[in-house]
């Protein structure tokens, strides 16, 4: 089979033939129907710093999908051939603290799909049965495809208190368009948009953020100030994983506030911990993934009765063999959520 291969410790990749994956008794062989391009896909493509510290090579990567199951393994009963699935991405041992107390999504023992192990920008996959989601008949792939990094957004909004509260969502990139809806549909007051790319702050006014900032030409922490009385916004949800937004977003924030850390640094960030989180009694949470597997139930609940619309986010489709054309199209940042439609 055709697969998209991380081989080199270095920017790139190859698309090459590899074997199909072979199926292990608590595992299941999946045809992909459709996958996207995360940032994190990104940061392997480009082959950062946390790339070159996390990242298994040679290994096929992606890991947001959605597909039709073509074997089972002969230990498993919860996924029958012919099921439309997408599955959880974090691999995780099941019997350390973490895992038996409601926080398997931290496992020190966990392996990534598409990270640490085979992902699925290729014609097959192999899922672990208990990672398995089941997807609605009704749910098109390149949507049900969406749900990995979706879960991100639902985490972070939701990791505190968002109704009726101001929200600034710093980093409109796909995950933080999405924090945009989540947010409106779980009930955000005001909600600002900080970002330097147009294209974006455009989408992310069109997913119902009511003030667009463009950080590049404006002060964030000025506007967001002004427009809240002097206070600050409520609830920050960082995205963008700049180092210099971070130190906004914490200066943005107000007082007794929360600040939800997703955006991943490509190097250390220097705080004044005193000033910026101490003394104005902020509640920070650093949110990697999704809820084993509450984040999953809330997604479902939230697409099920259409309180989100992911269509407008998929802004681009490509076949796998159009990758390097996608990822450049990732770079410049002038896209929202990329696809890659597979036969």
């Amino acid at each position: 089979m055709l697969g998209l291969v991380k081989e080199q410790r270095a920017a790139g990749a190859v698309l090459k033939e590899v074997p199909v994956p072979v199926c292990g008794p608590d595992e299941v062989l999946v045809k992909v129907k459709a996958t996207s391009i995360c940032g994190t896909d990104l940061h392997i493509y480009k082959w950062d710093s946390w790339a070159e510290k996390t990242v298994v090579t040679p290994n096929v990567f992606g890991h947001e999908f959605a597909g039709v199951v073509e074997e089972v393994g002969k230990d498993v009963t919860n996924v029958k051939v012919g099921d439309l699935i997408s599955g959880e991405g974090h691999m995780v041992c099941g019997v350390c603290k973490a895992c038996r107390t409601g926080n398997a999504h931290v496992c020190p023992h966990t392996r990534s799909f598409g990270i640490t192990a085979p992902g699925c920008f290729a014609e097959y996959a192999i899922v672990k049965a208990v990672n398995v989601i089941h997807n609605a008949s009704d749910l098109p792939f390149e949507l049900a495809c969406l749900q990995d990094p979706l879960g991100n957004a639902v985490q972070t909004v939701m990791s505190g208190d968002i109704v009726g509260k101001s929200v600034a969502v710093i980093g409109t990139g796909p995950i933080g368009l999405m924090a945009i809806s989540v947010a409106k549909a779980c009930g955000a007051g005001t909600i600002f948009a900080v970002d330097v790319n147009e294209y974006r702050l455009e989408l992310a006014e069109q997913l119902g953020a009511d003030v667009m900032i463009n950080s590049s030409k404006q002060s964030m922490v000025e506007e967001i100030r002004a427009l809240t009385q002097g206070e600050g916004a409520e609830v920050v949800l960082e995205m963008s994983g700049h180092p210099a937004a971070i130190r906004d977003g914490f200066e943005a924030v107000a007082n007794a506030g929360r600040v939800s850390l997703l955006g991943i640094p490509s190097e250390e960030v220097s705080l004044d911990l005193a000033r910026s989180i101490i003394f104005k009694g902020l509640r920070i949470e650093g949110i990697t993934g999704r809820k084993m597997y509450q984040t999953w139930y809330q997604i479902k609940g939230l697409l099920d009765q259409g309180r989100i619309n992911l269509a407008p986010l998929i802004t681009h489709r490509f076949r796998l063999e159009q990758y390097e054309e996608a990822f450049a199209l990732m770079s410049q940042g002038k896209c929202g959520k990329i696809v890659f439609i597979h036969d």
